[in-house]
């Protein structure tokens, strides 16, 4: 399915790629809010179990096929490497790290997922530009972490940039197993049912930690319960709808360039609704993290 030429069409896919440019980007911001008073775990895990179960009823109630075990057991993989190693990361990572941030470190998902993508049996070797796009993706992290800097208080806290790239890591090769796994013929349907999957196992975690007996909702503030209820209903049904239409309406590669425009629209909402600074080492790196991720999502539209 290719983009129509209509003014009703060409409106469309500019809302669509409206929703998911400034709605993903600003979910970072969302989580930061949320996990002021929503212990991370929790917060996260009963967003998605919410989103997935409305996204599993409507795909349902449209329709969908019912899946079987083998689809579950799929999802099952998908939404702990995705949901559980990706999303939850983030969240226990914006206690420490500021939002903005936080989207630049996990634009690095890109060159995680050329990396894997390559190591795995059969994989595809990259071309000489991703190897840049990697070089430049790391360089810029190095930017952001490097040791020096704590003495000047100009670094990013160290746990949570480790926790964030093993998230990234996580997320990427949930990304990968997804191309493979079996899933149902509807993309809403596989969706929904890797975040129920994950959200359960999410709130399992939260368990584990011991983040219940110290959770009182009477102590969730206003911001907090906003933030949740945006992740929810923007972040998860709003932002998920505009993607698949793009997917359908557009190419992979033009879809793919929310990795590179998300964590700029953190950096400015973290700066102007959180009062997150931003200073010249900020700016570099941003800069070097997203050029190595556009060489390498435009390298991908080459082979493509």
């Amino acid at each position: 399915m290719t983009a129509g030429g209509s003014p009703a069409s060409r409106a469309r896919l500019v809302a669509a790629f409206a929703a998911v440019y400034v709605v993903w980007g600003s979910t970072y911001l969302a989580i930061r809010y949320g996990v002021e008073t929503i212990p991370p775990f929790l917060m996260v895990g009963s967003r998605f179990l919410i989103s997935g179960a409305l996204l599993v009823w409507w795909s349902r109630v449209t329709g969908a096929e019912k899946p079987d075990r083998s689809h579950w057991r799929a999802a099952a993989i998908t939404g702990v490497l995705l949901l559980c190693g990706g999303n939850g990361s983030v969240a226990w990572a914006e206690q420490r790290v500021p939002s903005g941030i936080t989207a630049l470190l996990v634009a690095v998902v890109t060159l995680w997922m050329v990396l894997i993508d390559w190591l795995r049996p059969g994989g595809t070797r990259p071309r000489l530009s991703m190897f840049l796009g990697v070089a430049l993706g790391m360089g810029g992290l190095y930017l952001l972490v490097r040791p020096d800097a704590h003495a000047r208080g100009l670094a990013v806290d160290v746990a949570g940039a480790t926790v964030l790239m093993l998230g990234s890591l996580s997320w990427a090769a949930g990304s990968i197993y997804s191309r493979y796994g079996a899933h149902p013929r509807s993309a809403a349907l596989t969706t929904g049912m890797q975040m129920l999957v994950g959200g359960a196992v999410l709130v399992l975690m939260s368990l584990a930690a011991g983040e219940l007996p110290r959770f009182d909702i009477r102590g969730i503030s206003l911001a907090s319960a906003l933030g949740w209820l945006y992740l929810v209903t923007f972040g998860s049904l709003v932002g998920f709808t505009a993607y698949i239409y793009l997917l359908r309406a557009t190419t992979p590669a033009k879809a793919a360039t929310y990795a590179y425009v998300n964590p700029l629209v953190a950096v400015f909402l973290g700066w102007a609704v959180a009062g997150e600074s931003i200073t010249t080492r900020t700016v570099v790196a941003a800069g070097v993290i997203l050029s190595g991720v556009a060489i390498i999502t435009l390298t991908r539209t080459d082979e493509h």
